[in-house]
């Protein structure tokens, strides 16, 4: 066990002072018996006149956070401290009739995964579909852990890791056709695919820790992350993240789990003013171990909408 601290500074920056609207955080980690919540510090300047707390609909923490007045700069500075149990291969102890595919979630359990099951963008063609299917043994059962061992290595092999400052999410038809993408747009196409299998998948935010410079590669540092979680019967919720080839939680902080990646934008909220006022927004995620003593740090932006009051942040890779 160790434990890990995460600071995470946003910054934006108006040419005049501008009014704010409700803004929706999304920064304190899940607590469960694999990372254990410690302590968090939230600081807002300007201070808002009212933050609220509230559990979405997956149990999520999110802060909902209201202003009076104008500024001119606006920092959410989040710090929080967890222990953190990583391990270091993940828990394939699944039910019997679970360890080769196909098999069928049970009939207690399916209502409640239906719609994590169910592919939610377009496949034309079924190009995602079909990428899937390679990974299964043509007329032979396929073992289960396997199928999604390899399919998260072929992303990390075979794809090309691109940071993008454009918000929102590239369609996973896409990014298979590219070749390419962003922490976000791996787990999304991940998700995809093992859905059009028959698993149901779901979306996590987070962060990523970097253990040293002499350890294995790790792309998606600095900024939020993102993978996916594939649900397995009698292990439960199994963390993949296809852009570094991690499956279990080593070095992964998780602080939301959505259905879709539009659910779990880390913050997300809106200011009033002149199309020009917005300058810019700059990103800073520090992820340390006490243990280590080993520091990352990294800034990421991403855009604003320069041309209305609406703003969607989605700080993830």
């Amino acid at each position: 066990m160790s434990i890990l601290t995460v600071r995470h500074v946003t910054t934006y920056r108006y040419r005049q002072p501008v009014a704010f609207g409700e803004h929706r955080l999304m920064f304190r980690p899940r607590d469960s018996y694999d990372q254990g919540f410690l302590d968090s510090r939230l600081t807002i300047t300007p201070p808002p006149a009212s933050t609220r707390w509230i559990h979405d609909v997956f149990g999520n923490c999110v802060a909902l956070v209201r202003f009076s007045g104008r500024a001119s700069e606006l920092t959410f500075d989040s710090q929080i401290k967890l222990e953190h149990s990583p391990f270091n291969a993940p828990d394939f102890q699944m039910d019997a009739d679970a360890k080769t595919y196909p098999f069928a979630y049970s009939a207690e359990e399916l209502p409640d995964l239906a719609r994590c099951m169910e592919p939610h963008y377009p496949d034309p063609g079924d190009v995602v579909r079909n990428w899937a299917r390679q990974f299964l043994r043509v007329g032979h059962p396929t073992d289960t852990g396997t199928l999604l061992m390899t399919m998260t290595c072929a992303i990390q092999e075979s794809f090309r890791y691109s940071r993008r400052t454009e918000a929102g999410i590239q369609p996973p038809a896409m990014t298979l056709g590219l070749r390419q993408g962003t922490c976000r747009d791996f787990a999304l196409l991940m998700m995809e695919a093992v859905r059009s299998l028959g698993f149901a998948a779901r979306f996590v935010t987070g962060y990523l820790y970097v253990p040293d410079r002499d350890g294995p590669t790790r792309l998606g540092g600095g900024a939020t992350h993102a993978w996916c979680q594939v649900y397995l019967p009698g292990a439960g919720w199994v963390e993949f993240d296809p852009t570094n080839g991690i499956i279990g939680n080593r070095d992964l902080i998780r602080v939301a789990v959505a259905r879709d990646p539009s659910q779990a934008v880390p913050l997300s909220g809106t200011w009033i003013g002149l199309p020009g006022d917005s300058l810019d927004m700059v990103v800073e995620v520090q992820v340390s171990s006490e243990a280590a003593n080993t520091n990352r740090a990294g800034t990421d932006g991403a855009p604003v909408e320069r041309d209305g009051p609406r703003r969607v942040v989605d700080q993830r890779n």
